[in-house]
């Protein structure tokens, strides 16, 4: 049997030293002293090792009784020292009745939510209709449906949450929402800006998300152009970044679109001169877009011989960030009340 009059008297030490704490601040002290790195139930603990193999079983079980024991009364001490303090502060303290109370805080809108209703103002006004899809959505329609059959090279763009229930994920971008609206209105025009939440499975870091608002916008009739879209993102930019702003379209590529391309503005900081916003280049990109592909129009109920559209795309937070000037989209996300009393 192992010789635990030690821990014994280490119980009935400690015991004895916590009786002497009157105050939180004294009590933290003991705390230190004896639940420390270095503390005596630590060292208690390690001295097992010492113990001969037959004996440390039983020694081991009383060194945790001994340290559970403490631990125990240390919480009702400091339970104890902080109800009677608040009880002498309440005794000693005076409640001025005639005080104004304290004002609530309205609520407000999160800076995403407002740009987003400011940018689906605009697209009202230029003859879009809003319109809402899901966000979970049947990978067929996310991918296939937007001429990315399976094993497609370009569904490694989005990293994809999937579901328990095979064939349905989280979509990765608000686009799938084209084909619901073009097959409810087809085969007549259709022209609806499709406002959400998009979830994709990447790092987080400053300027990516697992989460985050998206615009997509189609247009589908009998003669729409190129022309008509180009106009369209001139429209949409003059009236939210100024009628100053000029764009540029630089030839891309995206599965759903044919021809394809990204669409930047002149840095509203330096007016295309270069600045740390735009990294020099004058340019700040703003969304992707391009003319519908076959395949699309196609899957959404059209006759790509007779009807033709154009679409884009943009990210709400990142329309949020270049009217802002931040550097983070974390930010959003992180709930922090600094940064969202700024808006």
């Amino acid at each position: 049997m192992a010789d635990t009059s030690s821990l014994d008297q280490l119980l009935q030490q400690g015991t004895s030293e916590l009786r002497l704490a009157t105050d939180e601040a004294s009590l933290r002290s003991w705390q230190n002293r004896w639940f420390g790195k270095t503390g005596e139930i630590s060292g208690a603990l390690k001295r097992i090792a010492e113990i001969p193999a037959a004996d440390r079983k039983d020694y081991g079980q009383k060194a945790n009784a001994v340290k559970e024991t403490l631990q125990k009364d240390f919480d009702l001490a400091l339970e104890k020292v902080r109800e009677e303090a608040l009880e002498k502060d309440l005794a000693q303290g005076r409640v001025d009745v005639s005080l104004p109370g304290r004002q609530v805080l309205p609520g407000r809108l999160h800076p995403s939510t407002k740009i987003m209703r400011r940018i689906l103002g605009i697209f009202g006004e230029l003859g879009f209709e809003t319109f809402t899809s899901r966000e979970i959505e049947e990978d067929e329609i996310n991918f296939g449906m937007l001429n990315m059959p399976p094993h497609h090279p370009a569904r490694d763009m989005w990293d994809t949450f999937h579901t328990n229930k095979p064939g349905w994920i989280l979509r990765t971008h608000t686009t799938p929402g084209q084909i619901h609206a073009m097959k409810l209105h087809a085969p007549g025009p259709v022209r609806v800006v499709l406002p959400g939440m998009c979830y994709r499975y990447e790092n987080i870091t400053s300027r990516s998300e697992i989460m985050f608002h998206q615009i997509d916008g189609v247009a589908v009739g009998e003669s729409v152009k190129l022309t008509d879209l180009k106009g369209t993102l001139m429209a949409f930019i003059h009236k939210l970044f100024g009628e100053k702003r000029k764009i540029r379209l630089r030839s891309s590529y995206f599965p759903f679109t044919e021809p394809s391309m990204e669409v930047d503005m002149d840095c509203i900081i330096c007016a295309g001169k270069g600045c740390s916003l735009c990294k020099k280049t004058g340019w700040l990109e703003i969304l992707g877009a391009g003319m519908v592909h076959p395949v699309v129009l196609r899957n959404g109920g059209y006759d790509p011989q007779r009807h033709s559209g154009f679409a884009f795309g943009l990210g709400v937070e990142r329309i949020v960030m270049l009217l802002s000037g931040m550097d983070d989209i974390r930010h959003f996300w992180a709930n922090d009340w600094r940064f969202l009393n700024q808006f």
